[in-house]
Order: structure tokens, then C-alpha cells, then sequence
């Protein structure tokens, strides 16, 4: 019998697939082409926020390379499965909305968002909050990844889609920009002659 499957939103569809999502490692290091964390430069002993953790694909780099990371992802679920392969290293996790952060105002070094703003309607939102919570002169280091189809995933309860959007690359330029970002650095990683992952380097 075929198993069922559902469109998500992205809490209750992280939710279910956080005991799986792990297997997708390789899948989604394919998108950026191991660019993300050369980009950042020194990190040792900054303070990073890492929005849209999941199950800490990119946390866990981050403070393996010294840094003082905090997770934040919409899913309790995704971030217990990240602190159970964590313990030892300086993460810490907040449950939170990428589009009001559980965070005060100039407090990071950093802010990596990976895989999230294609879940995000309107990035500006989460844009502005990221400003709000980086130092001056701090480092946004964001990929938007070309998904106009957002993938199945399986799990135990069926088959899982979470709710994604397309975001074209000019407008996540001009919607940094908007927020006063400088744009620093820009690589459009390509398959077959098409765009799958815009990755951005911006500055406060």
C-alpha cells in the first residue's frame, strides 16, 4: 500500500522528520560545495548564531572550529537530536522563530543561516532581525537554494513535504542591501548550467 503523503509547515514537518534528517547529510552538503565555513575566516572564540540549525550540520563545524555557538531552530525535535550528538562541544540551543529571534540586540560575531530563508515568505523579515542581532561590523553568511519543488522526505508516519518558496537571487540581494548589508562576497554553485544555491557573505 502506498504510504500517504503530506505538505508541512516547518515546525510540525521538522518535527517528524528530525529522527531521519540526518541521512540527508550528503544531499544537502552537495549544495555548497564545502564553501560555507572557509568563508567565515577566523572563528575561533566568536560568538555565532547558527538560525535554522536543524540537527547541527553546520553547528557542530562551527564549534568544532572554536567557535561559541548558539542553534535556534523552529523544531524542539530537530535540536534534541542536535544536543544528544553535541555534549561536548559549546552549543548552545534556543527554540525560535528565525523572524523574531530569542536573542538580544549586537550580541553576535556571526549569524549562518543555511537551508532556511527558502522556508521563509518573505526573507526581509528575518533580514532585519539578523541586523539587529550582529555586532557592527559583523559577518551574515546566508544560502538560498533554487527549490521551486521541495523534496519528499520518508518517514515511519509517510512521506513528508515541508513547505518551501522560491526566492530569484537579485531579490535576495536587493532585500539584503535594503537592510543596509554590505555585500561582500558571492557564489553561485551550479549543476548542469543551472543555479541550485546562491551563498552570500554580507557585513553590518
Amino acid at each position: 500500500m502506498k504510504k500517504k503523503v503530506t505538505l508541512y509547515q516547518s515546525k510540525p514537518g521538522y518535527d517528524l522528520v528530525s529522527s531521519v534528517y540526518d541521512t540527508k547529510e550528503n544531499y544537502l552538503n552537495s549544495f555548497e560545495k564545502r564553501k560555507l565555513i572557509p568563508l567565515l575566516g577566523e572563528i575561533n572564540n566568536k560568538k555565532i548564531l547558527d538560525v535554522g540549525a536543524g540537527t547541527g550540520r553546520i553547528s557542530i563545524q562551527l564549534a568544532k572550529h572554536g567557535g561559541h555557538v548558539t542553534s535556534v531552530d523552529i523544531s524542539s525535535e530537530m535540536l534534541n537530536v542536535l544536543k544528544n550528538k553535541a555534549k561536548h562541544l559549546s552549543i548552545e540551543t534556543l527554540v525560535g522563530d528565525a523572524e523574531s529571534l530569542p536573542c538580544t540586540d549586537s550580541s553576535f560575531d556571526i549569524v549562518v543561516a543555511a537551508f532556511l530563508i527558502v522556508h521563509l515568505k518573505n526573507p526581509k523579515h528575518f533580514f532585519n532581525e539578523v541586523y539587529r542581532v550582529l555586532k557592527d561590523g559583523g559577518i551574515f553568511l546566508v544560502t538560498n537554494i533554487n527549490q521551486k519543488n521541495p523534496p519528499m522526505i520518508e518517514t515511519p508516519k509517510g512521506g513528508v513535504i515541508i513547505k518551501s518558496f522560491y526566492h530569484r537571487p537579485d531579490h535576495i540581494r536587493t532585500n539584503l542591501e535594503d537592510q543596509a548589508f554590505a555585500i561582500e562576497h558571492e557564489d553561485m554553485i551550479l549543476e548542469n548550467n543551472v543555479w541550485i544555491n546562491q551563498i552570500i557573505l554580507a557585513r553590518k
